[in-house]
């Protein structure tokens, strides 16, 4: 009898979830993508789960601080996370000693956006495509400077990766985040960046910085001559920087399952796919199953070109 009530309570809760206010920590500064992303999908849950979702930015050591209190959180559904790239793939290959582990303490919902990072250069720099990009670097070895918006970051990889494709070296300039970065490349301070593509659009466009390539695995609509990396003759460097949610390892399937539901259901509604996409985001919307293989495949790979670079933080 008492087996039976047990069996009987996973289907009785998942039926009256959620039945009080569910937390979404979002492991980054307001502003940002994940913020965004997070924010831009409260409103859509709230109405087709009945209940409010209070966005909390629990910031700090390149998000380990809000993905470390997701680990810790009671797995009932109440507490999830919108993170990033870095949250559930980077971080984990990138740290020697990380106090979460984005394989074994998450179930992962949805991989919700991504967005390809744009190869970008001062007007000033002599290079205006990647073939000469290349060959400005093996004439000058170890003296590209490649700005990034931290160790580790989306941007940071896409340069390694580039580099370690096309044979070349360079100088990675680190920052304190994107802005920053940004501000130096349009300066002339520094030669080139893969920066994410919504964070410098409207610089290409303005005429403030030429785009080089693109790391998506097509051209984007908004600027239709810049090539893919692929296009430009560098195979095996398609790179987006995407942002997906989870809940912590245990958390009840049936739980689960609402919650994916609801996420994929508002990513896909029209006006939040079209506010999405005005931010520079392409809605992936992925199923439990497939966010869990793709997560797996991005610590793979990150981890291969981390350790063949000779990265490691503390």
């Amino acid at each position: 009898m008492a087996c039976a009530l047990l069996g009987a309570a996973a289907p009785t809760q998942a039926q009256q979830y959620p039945d009080k206010p569910v937390t979404m920590i979002v492991p980054f500064v307001p502003g940002g993508s994940s913020d965004i992303t997070g924010r831009s999908v409260t409103p859509g849950l709230a109405k087709l789960l009945g209940q409010t979702f209070v966005v909390e930015n629990k910031a700090g050591a390149n998000s380990a601080i809000g993905a470390q209190a997701l680990a810790r959180a009671t797995p009932d559904g109440y507490t999830m996370m919108v993170g990033s790239i870095g949250t559930f793939a980077i971080n984990e290959a990138l740290y020697k000693s990380l106090p979460y582990n984005p394989s074994k303490d998450f179930t992962y919902l949805t991989q919700a956006v991504r967005n390809p990072n744009l190869l970008v250069a001062p007007v000033s720099f002599p290079a205006s495509t990647v073939a000469e990009l290349v060959a400005y670097a093996k004439k000058n070895p170890d003296k590209v400077s490649y700005a990034s918006s931290g160790t580790g970051s989306s941007d940071h990889l896409s340069a390694i990766l580039f580099r370690q494709r096309t044979n070349t070296t360079g100088v990675d300039v680190p920052y304190k985040g994107g802005a920053a970065a940004i501000a130096d490349l349009i300066g002339g301070q520094v030669n080139v960046s893969f920066q994410n593509l919504g964070a410098v659009l409207t610089h290409v466009k303005a005429g403030k910085l030429k785009a080089l390539a693109v790391t998506g695995e097509s051209r984007v609509p908004d600027l239709p001559n810049v090539p893919t990396l692929a296009e430009a003759g560098i195979p095996d460097t398609v790179v987006y920087s995407w942002q997906g949610f989870a809940v912590p390892k245990g958390t009840p399937e049936p739980v689960v399952k609402k919650l994916s539901d609801a996420l994929r259901t508002t990513l896909r509604d029209p006006q939040v796919e079209k506010t999405l996409q005005g931010l520079g985001f392409e809605v992936v919307a992925s199923s439990p199953e497939e966010f869990a293989k793709f997560q797996q495949a991005e610590v793979k790979r990150w981890k291969d070109v981390i350790q063949k670079a000779g990265i490691e933080l503390q």
